[in-house]
């Protein structure tokens, strides 16, 4: 995720970053203005056309349109943004479930039991890692000491890991009530941790696997495409050659919308805008080392 300066207008306008939508677009564009160039070449040199009501009936329309579009667009570009939104508060509490979880278990085990709390000081840090390799759908490779933690042998890498994960961490703290290391109140007062890690994964995995529908995209796009072919017929009469920038611009930021909205619609991808994980992670795992 890009890090930056709210505030520090100079460095938005003067400076381009990988993920600008500009360098992405930089083809499209000089080709919308080849395009626009050859018709104003062809309607000011050769056909000159006379500016009547077609001309005026043309211009009206692309205004029409022209609010059309900006609502669409708007409710595509806040659709992608819930749906951003909704996977940073599921990593935020994902982190606040993991320092709850330690921290009880600070309080409830033994100061010299430390092979559990090993246990723990892994395993909980270890899911944010696994999930997050799940929701990029990266085969994930855990660098534990199995010595420690014989659990590893059971992990079946062609399954839901962090479901087998989920599994562990229960079945340890299952272990801990059977073995009387932990009272009946304290196993529920850990479920409910335990539960939200499942919730969260659940949740994550929604938003990666229901993405906007495909005929409503394609039908943007389209739109979008469209509406800036036409636009040079409209507007070269009032403009002439300065039609040529102009409808390179509004390509642009109309493009540009859409493709914001691509790449912040799926959030877990590892795009310069996608939810930073990597830092979660490293976070939870700091976090955790700290309470337990």
């Amino acid at each position: 995720m890009v890090q930056y300066n709210p505030k520090d207008w100079l460095s938005f306008i003067f400076r381009f970053h990988k993920s600008d939508t500009f360098l992405k677009l930089l083809p499209m564009i000089l080709l919308i203005s080849l395009y626009s160039g050859v018709i104003a070449f062809f309607e000011i040199e050769y056909w000159k056309w006379s500016e009547g009501n077609k001309v005026k009936n043309i211009v009206l329309m692309h205004s029409l349109l022209g609010f059309v579009i900006s609502l669409l667009l708007v409710f595509r570009t806040n659709t992608a943004y819930d749906r951003w939104w909704e996977g940073r508060k599921l990593w935020g509490a994902l982190v606040n479930n993991s320092r709850n979880l330690a921290l009880k278990l600070s309080g409830i085990l033994p100061k010299n039991d430390l092979q559990t709390r090993t246990f723990f000081k892994t395993f909980i840090p270890q899911y944010a890692v696994i999930l997050k390799n799940h929701l990029r759908s990266e085969k994930t490779r855990l660098a534990l000491d199995e010595e420690l933690h014989p659990e590893l042998a059971e992990l079946d890498h062609e399954k839901h890991l962090p479901n087998q994960m989920a599994a562990l961490l229960f079945k340890k703290v299952n272990s801990l009530y059977e073995a009387k290391k932990i009272t009946g109140e304290q196993l529920i007062i850990l479920n409910g941790e335990l539960i939200s890690f499942t919730d969260i994964c659940g949740a994550c995995e929604r938003i990666k696997n229901t993405p906007i529908p495909f005929s409503y995209s394609a039908f943007i796009k389209k739109f979008i495409f469209f509406y800036v072919m036409t636009l040079p017929w409209g507007y070269v009469f009032n403009l002439g050659y300065l039609m040529i920038p102009v409808v390179a611009f509004i390509f642009y930021v109309l493009a540009s919308l859409e493709l914001i909205a691509e790449e912040i619609e799926d959030p877990f991808g590892v795009d310069s805008n996608d939810l930073p994980m990597d830092k979660i992670s490293e976070n939870i795992n700091k976090h955790v080392q700290e309470l337990l």
